[in-house]
């Protein structure tokens, strides 16, 4: 039984009924994208490495010489790395079994763990920090490689641009929600008998426990569906099972040249925005001078904006068609990038400017980024498939941070590293433009939806 036709073919409230609790897993594990890696954990660990660094300013992670300013970007690039190994391996196990809701609830409460366990991370312990974030991305990246593949089977062609839509728009509400308690704790912190930097470690383990405490909504709605494969219940099924089929799924993916077509643009123009994502906060704290109150703030203007944001794109593509309606957003940020470049420092009005303009693309073409590549996914292999997209979704991007970090590195500037973010947005766009969508939604053997 296919994924697609499951999904389009159960009971509308049974349908409606896994659709609002898969919503409730982005509400879940969206904090821990914004409120750690976008707001708190970037410029704090920059400054406990730098608290750690040598007289020349570089910290020395197993004899490496890094410099102190880079070292958080390099931390997300490794975590990267090592979630490239992970993420196929479980999408591979999760379709074979058929039992994707236990592999979602073991790296989603792995992840919300290590991230609560930030609340530890104080003095010079850089390395403590640097574990426990590539502990975290790791597991966000894999459970979401699992959340991701259940669009397809419950939302047919039809509906997946607006339920992935009202997806990314519950977890910017949930980003919001929790960065409004965020932003009152730290500016009441003094009155709370609280140091700046307790107040921040309070903030970072709130994302773990908000994480883990709305994890269990989905883990109840959802539902397995069987697995595409006749042995998929086979006990014997083992890690170097996973492997096996993880190489059986690289042989396939040959055959679907135009879901790699799309995969390769993904990957490219979503490593930009994930490094924007990720490094803004840096860039505005330390280039522009923004304090840590307005970058809180500026933060919570994006979390506003790409609610309204996801919702707006989501119209846009029912009318015009989810992939013009993703170039059209490319194409903002690369405005947005370049403008980056010439904000003047100690003005916080054109950071905010600069927010808002991040705000209304960034929900959007993630939202529609995820599920156009759902219509290229062949029936039964979503979270194998999904686990090659999600390389660069969502804090998982690694050459964006890496070319953030070495620009940052060799000039000692970050309006060098966020100029070069451009070229992401650019390149993406002219291989987007490439992609036939219609033809790769039929050779995935796909139904097409009335605009594509």
């Amino acid at each position: 039984m296919s994924a697609v036709v499951t999904g389009a073919g159960d009971g509308t409230a049974e349908r409606r009924r896994e659709q609002r609790g898969w919503y409730f897993y982005d509400w879940a594990n969206s904090v821990f994208s914004t409120s750690v890696l976008t707001v708190f954990l970037g410029p704090y660990l920059t400054e406990v490495a730098k608290s750690a660094a040598d007289p020349e300013g570089y910290v020395h992670p197993l004899g490496i010489p890094v410099r102190a300013g880079s070292y958080f970007a390099y931390s997300v690039s490794l975590s990267v790395l090592l979630s490239v190994l992970v993420m196929p391996l479980a999408g591979a196990v999760a379709d074979h079994t058929g039992r994707k809701k236990p592999i979602l609830g073991l790296f989603a409460y792995l992840g919300a763990g290590a991230t609560t366990a930030m609340f530890f991370l104080d003095g010079d312990r850089y390395l403590l920090g640097g574990a426990l974030l590539v502990v975290a991305n790791v597991s966000f990246a894999t459970a979401v490689v699992i959340y991701n593949a259940f669009l397809p089977q419950i939302a047919g062609p039809e509906e997946r641009d607006a339920v992935s839509s009202r997806g990314w728009a519950a977890g910017y509400a949930a980003g919001s929600v929790v960065l409004v308690a965020n932003l009152a704790l730290f500016l009441q912190h003094e009155a709370l008998g609280l140091s700046e930097a307790s107040a921040v470690r309070i903030c970072l383990a709130s994302a773990g426990v908000w994480w883990g405490l709305f994890t269990v909504v989905p883990l109840l709605r959802l539902r397995e569906r069987p697995p595409a494969h006749p042995d998929a219940a086979d006990a014997r099924f083992s890690l170097l099972s996973g492997w096996r089929q993880l190489a059986t799924t690289m042989r396939e993916l040959r055959r679907y040249r135009l879901t790699l077509f799309f995969l390769v643009a993904y990957l490219v123009y979503n490593d930009g925005v994930q490094t924007v994502i990720t490094q803004a906060s840096v860039f505005g704290s330390e280039e522009l001078g923004v304090d840590q109150t307005t970058l809180i703030g500026a933060v919570l203007l994006v979390q506003v904006l790409a609610v309204a944001g996801a919702l707006l794109m989501g119209r846009l593509a029912a009318r015009y068609g989810a992939k013009r309606t993703v170039l059209a957003s490319l194409a903002a940020w690369a405005v947005i990038c370049a403008a980056g470049y010439f904000l003047p420092a100690g003005a916080p009005v054109f950071f905010f400017a600069l927010a808002a303009g991040i705000g209304l693309v960034m929900g959007g073409s993630q939202a529609l980024s995820r599920s156009l590549f759902a219509q290229f996914v062949p029936p039964g292999k979503e979270a194998e498939f999904f686990s090659l997209y999600e390389v660069s979704d969502r804090g998982t991007s690694w050459l964006g941070p890496l070319v953030f970090g070495l620009a940052y590195q060799l000039t000692e500037s970050y309006r060098a590293a966020i100029i070069s973010l451009v070229i992401f947005f650019v390149l993406g766009f002219v291989l987007l433009l490439r992609v036939p969508v219609e033809r790769a939604a039929a050779a995935a053997g796909n139904p097409l939806p009335e605009r594509i």
